[in-house]
């Protein structure tokens, strides 16, 4: 098979990218993706946590956290990586985060030519459908209202949540637009969080660019359940080219695709470099380690990998906080059903139900049905349901460099224990209390939005089937942990400017560090407790990033230095990591590639053209 463009990876960035490319019904496109088709669940916000650790829907990496990490069972770092059509933007928790417009500005100091804000501000205004909302406040002439992605305010929105913002801006921070003109205020930006959703319904990337649009087209086509071995290269003298990939399809059968014009990888910033190593592509020691020939030594390759922690704060919030019982019915009756829930786990046997199960069952019913037909739910969002910026004073003057979610829930044991790994002994006195259904508790992430710690991803076998080793090196840099600190005793300030007669109790310190760290309830706690907290329970917002940046690997039109015919898109390409959720980023960077090659290839992209 031959085809003008092959795309590795229909994720964030990748699933735009075919779909851009594939409006010229003279150009053909092949989409090739690891995985399949979402699986219904997918669609429901609240039901994220459910994706990850699941084979069909998850890669299920794991990384070395270096310093920090202390908290989780086997010092191991749960890395969830997308593997559908979607990638990562159906297995998020769809939290749509541009990035402050100095994040975009200092890529072009860094030498990303055409990266700066004004440039990329249009592939994030064309991507949009910003729905109108009265909770939430909109700049509307920096927003799109009409692209492919929906991105909305939850309905309805949980009051817990619009005390957040409240308590923010009495801690200082005003409510405002935190993806428009809301990040030019110099105290920050407070708001309920917008999610990249449509009519309460996840809006990946599958659902926005390729479900019953762009997939019907004759020519796009798209391969699913196909793993990548490694690329086709052919060399004349000190040249490479890329013509084509070699995949093991869904039967185990290797196949192989060629390209005329340009094969470009979307695989992720896991999987973009995995990719290239495998095909020899990357540092030459390295490589020869792991029993792989070096046709291009490309030193850059998987290097300088950066993430986001958010070191989560739990606190007792009786009356305020929205539980897991309330949540329940929301789910459907399915959700309800033994050994967990009350109802019977063989729906046959729902015709004995009377009385309050019956009711339950009905209200249940109900609720699913006007969540599909309204989109109005309780589960129609993640629960990080609320977000504020702000800079600590120890950063970039260009950029924020906090960001505070806000969950008016306390989550479960198992998405904190099991989907994240957390040792939930060493957190918390007695997890099955808070973390039970009953629970009134909310939580807090404070994050470090512009980490200075970078970490590596390395080939550990030639086997594409191996996943690369990954070594995130979790505050290596001391100044991290500084500016984590600082967030923290920021959360701990809007926590005490809580709105209304009902207030939030105090933060409850894990008690090993309580007791570590002489630390008294009531008490303002240390910054060598605060360390301490980071150190032990920072996790990973799964926001890996710049494992193939521009001016190491990529030029600044994304083409890969030394391989003709080869170019990025994803992630990986960023040559710093944006302040803040980076999903919304990561599709622009599938808008701004298919600028970049329909400008290269004539390629007439009716979306970029009109």
């Amino acid at each position: 098979m031959a085809f003008d463009f092959v795309i590795i990876g229909g994720g964030s960035a990748g699933a735009a990218l075919a779909a851009r490319l594939s409006e010229d019904p003279d150009v053909t496109v092949a989409l090739i993706e690891a995985g399949e088709r979402p699986p219904e669940r997918e669609q429901m916000p609240i039901a994220c946590a459910s994706l990850q650790l699941d084979p069909e829907t998850d890669w299920m990496f794991t990384g070395d956290p270096g310093k920090g990490g202390l908290g989780f069972k086997n010092r191991r770092m749960p890395v969830p990586r997308g593997k559908m059509l979607g990638g990562s933007s159906g297995i998020n928790y769809m939290v749509f985060v541009r990035g402050h417009p100095g994040d975009f500005d200092n890529w072009e100091r860094l030498g990303a030519e055409g990266w700066s804000h004004q440039d990329i501000l249009p592939c994030f205004k064309r991507m949009e459908h910003v729905f109108d909302t009265n909770a939430a406040i909109i700049s509307r002439d920096l927003r799109g209202d009409a692209g492919p992605v929906g991105v909305s305010i939850r309905s309805p929105v949980i009051p817990a949540s619009r005390d957040f913002v409240a308590a923010a801006g009495a801690a200082g921070i005003a409510e405002g637009d935190y993806n428009g003109s809301g990040r030019f205020n110099p105290g920050g930006v407070a708001s309920l969080v917008q999610t990249n959703t449509r009519r309460g319904k996840r809006a990946s990337t599958f659902h926005a660019y390729l479900e019953d649009s762009a997939e019907l087209r004759p020519n796009l086509t798209i391969v699913t359940g196909a793993q990548v071995q490694k690329l086709i290269l052919e060399s004349e003298g000190n040249d490479l080219t890329a013509t084509g990939v070699e995949y093991r399809d869904a039967s185990g059968t290797i196949q192989s695709v060629h390209v005329a014009k340009e094969v470009i990888l979307s695989a992720g910033a896991v999987g973009s470099p995995h990719i290239l190593l495998l095909s020899g592509i990357g540092p030459r020691r390295e490589l020869e380690a792991a029993g792989i020939a070096c046709r291009l030594d490309l030193p850059g390759v998987g290097k300088r990998l950066k993430d986001h922690l958010f070191a989560s704060m739990y606190f007792p919030a009786p009356g305020i906080a929205l539980t897991g019982m309330e949540i329940g019915p929301s789910l459907g009756p399915d959700a309800l059903r033994a050994p967990a829930g009350q109802l019977p786990a063989d729906p046959a046997d729902d015709i004995h139900l009377t009385g309050e199960l019956a009711e339950l069952k009905a209200e249940a019913e109900r609720r699913l049905a006007e969540w599909d037909e309204t989109g109005s739910s309780l589960v129609s969002s993640s629960l990080y349901d609320g977000v504020c910026f702000f800079s600590t004073g120890l950063g970039d003057a260009f950029t924020h460099d906090a960001q505070i979610g806000f969950i008016p829930n306390a989550y479960n044991e198992d998405i904190i224990g099991t989907r994240s790994n957390v040792d939930l002994a060493m957190m918390m006195a007695d997890p099955s209390k808070t973390l039970a259904p009953d629970s009134e508790h909310v939580i807090f992430l404070a994050s470090n939005c512009v980490p200075r710690s970078e970490g590596e991803l390395v080939i550990a076998s030639p086997d594409p089937t191996v996943p690369p080793t990954i070594n995130f090196n979790y505050f290596s840099d001391p100044h991290d942990l500084k500016v984590m600190v600082a967030i923290m005793r920021r959360v701990i300030e809007i926590a005490a400017a809580w709105p209304g007669e009902k207030k939030l109790g105090q933060w409850l310190v894990p008690p090993m560090l309580a007791k570590l760290h002489g630390h008294v309830e009531g008490e303002e706690p240390s910054d060598a407790l605060l360390e301490n907290h980071a150190l032990h329970f920072a996790q990973t917002i799964y926001h890996l990033s710049c494992t193939c940046r521009i001016g190491t690997v990529v030029d600044p039109r994304l083409r890969v230095f030394g391989v003709n015919n080869l170019r990025i898109a994803d992630a990986s390409v960023m040559p710093e990591i944006p302040s803040g959720n980076i999903n919304a980023p990561s599709i622009m960077i599938g808008e701004r590639a298919a600028e970049l090659i329909s400008a290269d290839h004539a390629v007439r992209v009716m979306s970029h053209t009109g």
